[in-house]
């Protein structure tokens, strides 16, 4: 049997040739080389189409952020799936989400619109200007905190735009993992994987913000079983600072019966304006929102708890600058 031939490109790769007679034109060889050679190369265009399809869950939406058509759109992700040898879109009427080999290409995607981003900030770091995007996640309960950063921030880089996105913990952790976040301000302990870089920033203290005629007493104090006496208005239990609190309870024995869940604070406290019910918030947190006029403040005891709350980035070396810029701004915070 003849020796299957084939085509070496620049890069050392080499793809098949159909057999064909010498007579035949091998213009058909190589074209059809170069076709193997172009299934085989993934476009960096296509990392960023994978990226925005995650994003946006709509074709229509992440074609219109990536600037082409929805038809070269799907285009780029059939190509990318032909180039990949699997499917990485299920497909039905509308978007329905990854394949588990299109949630490992996702993540790799990401990993190297991150890298390249990097790329880009050092270079334009090195020129005296860092610029770029940088995603926070931060846990409901450290937005306040989170809030003075970037006035800090662009004081220094102008040209740096700054997301921040309110997330559970366990949505922060995803995020730095599947690189979609850049950093997270998150609870310190054991929900946090080791491969992750961990720096401390603070510890939350809680008080109980109640209307007055469901106060335990008009200052000073409370207890923690006094609070879980109250009808409380508190986190939804997927939030990591309603599972701190109910580990509490469960420690001095006592069982709250929320009459409200929500996943935002200021529900929480509308409900406080509203006489409905109390609430438990971080002592941070309840300094920089405005409390209903009235309402009683107390400063939970028995026991005194605190928890630390820490800044969470991906283990990478190089690590970003934008990060590395974010690190120093939380450092340097009064």
């Amino acid at each position: 049997m003849r020796p299957r031939r084939e085509f070496r490109d620049h890069t050392g790769v080499s793809f098949p040739l159909p057999l064909v007679c010498p007579a035949t034109n091998l213009r058909l060889a190589f074209h059809q080389a170069r076709h193997y050679q172009k299934i085989a190369m993934t476009d960096f265009r296509d990392m960023q189409v994978l990226a925005a399809l995650a994003r946006h869950s709509h074709f229509a939406r992440a074609a219109e952020e990536c600037g082409i058509s929805q038809s070269a759109f799907s285009a780029r992700i059939r190509n990318l799936e032909l180039a990949l040898g699997t499917p990485i879109v299920k497909r039905g009427n509308r978007f329905m989400g990854f394949t588990k080999e299109g949630e490992i290409a996702l993540k790799w995607a990401r990993r190297l619109l991150v890298d390249v981003a990097g790329l880009k900030q050092e270079i334009e770091a090195a020129k005296g200007a860092l610029s770029g995007r940088l995603a926070i996640g931060t846990v409901p309960t450290a937005l306040a905190f989170v809030a003075t950063v970037p006035a800090r921030l662009r004081a220094e880089h102008p040209g740096l735009v700054i997301q921040i996105v309110s997330a559970s913990s366990s949505q922060i952790r995803r995020g730095l993992e599947d690189f979609s976040l850049d950093a997270g301000i998150t609870y310190l302990d054991s929900e946090l994987p080791a491969s992750l870089t961990i720096e401390p920033l603070y510890d939350e203290r809680y008080v109980l913000l109640a209307p007055p005629d469901l106060a335990p007493r008009p200052e000073g104090h409370a207890t923690w079983r006094e609070a879980a006496a109250l009808p409380l208005c508190l986190l939804t239990k997927d939030m990591r600072n309603r599972r701190i609190l109910d580990e509490i309870f469960e420690t001095v024995g006592a069982v709250p019966q929320p009459v409200v869940e929500t996943n935002a604070f200021t529900a929480a406290l509308t409900q406080v304006a509203s006489g409905a019910a109390a609430t438990i918030a971080p002592e941070l947190l309840a300094d920089s929102l405005p409390i209903a006029a009235g309402a009683v403040r107390l400063t939970l005891t028995e026991p005194d708890i605190s928890k630390p709350i820490c800044l969470a980035t991906a283990e990478r070396e190089p690590a970003l600058p934008s990060v590395l810029a974010l690190a120093d701004a939380l450092r340097d915070r009064p």
